[in-house]
């Protein structure tokens, strides 16, 4: 993907799990969501800087902004030598490197045009919805679920449940269509299936569904992110035609140790 295109999907993704609070300085956008997702309480250096002074002090506003949110400095950083002077300044600084992830993309227009009429679409997430995707991969009490649900609703967006043969949810998908007019890319983000509903075709009928939905509305393509250890999602996943673009990691500021005592 060229440079251009893939800072245009790097705004879609933002676009697409807009944090509550966001800061832009010195192109750096600063994020925070009261601590839940990491992508909601990240740096995204959208423009990444070379100049070692510069990259310092911009850390060091970036460090003061989290801190008076009593939340831990990261970074959302992509492999991509446009990010090389700043991973080696974070390098120097002691920053970790956690949660690789991989972002996906393949093209719209070629999801099977039969319907799924087992798969309910709606234009908001139901309590069912929100349950169960919050049972997989939430973290958090009920505020944290407020906020995510914040998350979420930020972004126009389409939400596809099936149910299993008991009538209970057993999967789940989110279709992130941020504004932009036709022809723009949808971002599939919660996949979830209930752990005892497995390897039994939920994920791909919810997944196929929102595609469809998607190539009904005119969308040109889509990308989604997976944790690079995910095996079976990303198996998934190359099955529907996606394919890498990209990776990224968050880098964290370790703990500062405050001695005490004698």
């Amino acid at each position: 993907m060229e440079p251009e295109q893939m800072t245009r999907l790097e705004e879609l993704m933002d676009a697409a799990w807009p944090a509550a609070e966001r800061e832009e300085s010195g192109g750096w956008v600063l994020r925070a969501a009261s601590g839940v997702t990491q992508r909601a309480n990240s740096v995204w250096p959208r423009e990444p800087g070379a100049d070692p002074h510069r990259l310092l002090a911009a850390l060091r506003e970036a460090r003061l902004w989290y801190r008076n949110r009593r939340l831990p400095l990261i970074l959302q950083v992509f492999e991509d030598p446009r990010y090389a002077p700043l991973n080696a300044a974070l390098d120097a600084e002691g920053f970790t490197r956690r949660s690789e992830t991989l972002v996906l993309v393949r093209d719209g227009g070629t999801a099977p045009p039969e319907i799924d009429s087992a798969v309910e679409i709606s234009a908001e997430p139901s309590a069912e919805w929100l349950r169960l995707w919050w049972s997989v991969d939430g973290r958090g009490d009920a505020a944290a679920l407020a906020v995510a649900c914040g998350i979420l609703e930020g972004c126009p967006s389409l939400y596809a449940l099936v149910r299993d043969d008991g009538g209970q949810p057993a999967a789940v998908g989110r279709l992130a269509v941020p504004p932009g007019g036709g022809g723009s890319r949808g971002g599939l983000y919660c996949m979830a299936t209930r752990p005892d509903a497995r390897r039994r075709g939920y994920a791909d009928r919810i997944l196929q569904a929102l595609l469809r939905e998607g190539d009904a509305r005119g969308l040109s393509g889509y990308w989604l992110l997976v944790m690079a250890s995910n095996a079976g999602a990303r198996e998934l996943y190359a099955r529907a035609g996606f394919q890498e673009t990209a990776r990224y990691l968050y880098r964290q500021e370790r703990p500062k140790r405050h001695l005490t005592g004698c």
